[in-house]
């Protein structure tokens, strides 16, 4: 099971991602695995889901051991990059579907932010242009790829709040406490 998902990180890793200047506007496209080596990253288009619930609970994932990149650290739902001139909404709703198995009608698209943030284990680096995408999901995810996720869980937006501001903030990759801002800011929850 290891060696299949190092291999789907491999595949993955030879896709292409649409390279941007700070503005968001399209510059080039590259493999993941080219936007994300070297010192400085390219800056790259990325989006970031996060799902709420009727009880304004987020659904968190638990990135696998496998990921390339900042591997068993919390983070939102799911997140990925779009394809070189692929709809951002289409993009996020497929990788909910292949990540999660969850399908949702809408998701709202909100700010963007970017980052940057280089894995001292991997010696990779995210530099991202992150589209924040907010849905609405009841339920438990129905079909987990432990290719990308080793687990899930539910949490108040307030009580992830507090463990960002605090000692627990390492817990987290490091672009999900500005995800967690953006989701509060567009819809409210936990405020």
């Amino acid at each position: 099971m290891l060696s299949s998902a190092r291999s789907i990180q491999e595949i993955r890793e030879r896709l292409r991602v649409e390279l941007v200047d700070t503005r968001g506007r399209a510059i080039g496209d590259t493999t993941v695995h080219e936007a994300h080596f070297g010192d400085a990253g390219l800056l790259h288009r990325a989006f970031s889901v996060l799902l709420v619930n009727g009880r304004d609970e987020v659904l968190l994932q638990r990135r696998a051991a496998t990921k390339r990149r900042f591997p068993g650290l919390w983070s939102n739902t799911c997140c990925g990059h779009p394809g070189p001139g692929e709809a951002l909404v289409d993009a996020a709703r497929a990788r909910l579907t292949d990540e999660l198995g969850i399908r949702v009608a809408t998701l709202e698209v909100g700010g963007a932010f970017v980052y940057r943030a280089a894995d001292p284990g991997s010696g990779y680096v995210e530099h991202e242009y992150d589209h924040v995408l907010v849905g609405e999901f009841d339920g438990e995810p129905p079909d987990i790829d432990p290719a990308e996720v080793s687990e899930v869980a539910w949490r108040p937006l307030d009580e992830i709040l507090r463990e960002l501001d605090g000692a627990g903030a390492t817990a987290f990759t490091p672009w999900f406490g500005q995800v967690v801002r953006e989701t509060r800011e567009l819809r409210g929850v936990g405020s």
